[in-house]
């Protein structure tokens, strides 16, 4: 390979792909950016900013702008769906930790138009759209990336390393054969986006709020235009079936009782995976995002990791590029896994099962616990520290 090209080969242009551009361009090494649609898709995916993330985007002067366009939240919610109010965390507690002492509620294609702006004064970063990142290759000099356009073509592309940051069903993962380790949640989760005003008709509800129940929890989280409704769906339904508008006015109605029909601006059925790539690091090419782990959104951890992962993994590259050895990028894939399969993975599952809880004694028992944690300062401040990733971003300090 000694065409090898003097630059970073990133496949997906998302978020995670979009940060991890951001930062080796700070630091002046080129980069191509590889995205499958023919443009930055406006899709209503992840939503939620935790502090440590606003703090890592404060460096491209990108959080205020996030701020101006989206909803700051000061305080978050567990709640019953027939009791009302269990716990309310104060994230106001993180003063001092953070300079974000609050979730922020911006959809995330937000984000990426910012960061495709901030990427288009830069002559160093290239994005290549509407082409698909196939297979990789790679020797002790580079790496070779094979792409498809739209109409079929396929050309092949040199580079010295290559982010993979394409997604759930990763190409790159799959051509270095890398186990993708973990379990399908059985329930669908169903997402439904609606102006209705939630929080003019349920007293005292935060912007975020998870509502255990031990037939049919739900999510209601409020963005600047709508709120969404995450709800747990038989998986023996059609996704038609789900998505039917008689179903969804129904469990709508169920959820909270309104006169007149909910108008749904959008809706997605999905299913939930929680896995883990066995590697994070093979030879020149790295992992990160959806590509390295996947998680069920209640806490709203998946884009966060994501861009945390891209933050963790351009520090080493940079320092790889500059002359370390490659071996160095190994800390990247210890220190990154280990968050998603302890912090991520655990926090996500608990939030789940707090939930869905069924059985009345261990609901009561998880709702003490969740009221007595609020009550002690001390616990409340860890809580939040652990469930808004700052505690994972320091315990990674220790691990070599």
């Amino acid at each position: 390979m000694n065409d090898t090209s003097e630059r970073v080969l990133i496949v997906g242009a998302g978020p995670v792909g979009l940060v991890a551009a951001a930062c080796l361009a700070e630091n002046d090494i080129p980069v191509t950016l590889i995205e499958r649609s023919d443009d930055l898709p406006k899709d209503l995916r992840a939503s939620t900013f935790h502090p440590p993330t606003l703090d890592m985007l404060d460096r491209f002067g990108i959080s205020e702008k996030l701020i101006a366009r989206g909803l700051v939240c000061p305080n978050w919610q567990f709640r019953d769906r027939s009791e009302g109010v269990i716990a309310d965390f104060d994230l106001g507690m993180l003063e001092g930790e953070t300079n974000h002492p609050y979730r922020l509620q911006c959809e995330q294609w937000k984000l990426s138009e910012h960061l495709r702006e901030h990427l288009d004064t830069l002559d160093c970063v290239q994005i290549i759209y509407d082409a698909t990142g196939e297979s990789v290759v790679q020797d002790e000099n580079g790496v070779r990336l094979t792409i498809k356009r739209s109409d079929g073509s396929t050309e092949t592309l040199s580079g010295r390393y290559l982010i993979a940051a394409d997604g759930a069903h990763s190409n790159i993962r799959r051509s270095l054969d890398i186990e993708f380790e973990g379990l399908t949640i059985p329930e669908i989760f169903l997402s439904m986006s609606t102006a209705f005003r939630f929080d003019e008709a349920i007293p005292d509800l935060a912007p975020i709020a998870y509502l255990t129940d031990p037939s049919e929890w739900a999510v209601l989280l409020r963005t600047p235009s709508l709120w969404r409704v995450l709800l747990p769906t038989d998986p023996s339904m059609s996704e038609a079936e789900i998505k039917a508008p008689e179903m969804m006015e129904k469990r709508l109605q169920k959820l909270c009782p309104k006169d007149g029909p909910y108008e749904v601006a959008h809706a997605t059925a999905y299913r939930v995976h929680q896995r883990v790539a066995k590697k994070y690091v093979m030879g020149r090419v790295f992992l990160a995002g959806d590509a390295a782990h996947l998680n069920n959104p209640l806490g709203g951890m998946g884009m966060n990791g994501g861009i945390h992962d891209a933050v963790n993994l351009t520090e080493g590259l940079v320092a790889v590029w500059n002359g370390a050895p490659l071996e160095t990028l190994g800390r990247y894939e210890r220190q990154r896994r280990k968050v998603a399969i302890d912090t991520v993975q655990e926090q996500s599952l608990r939030n789940r099962k707090i939930m869905a809880e069924n059985d009345p004694a261990a609901r009561s028992a998880y709702h003490d616990e969740l009221r007595a944690i609020v009550a002690d300062p001390a616990r409340h401040k860890d809580y939040l520290m652990r469930t808004s990733m700052l505690q994972s971003l320091k315990d990674l300090e220790a691990i070599a």
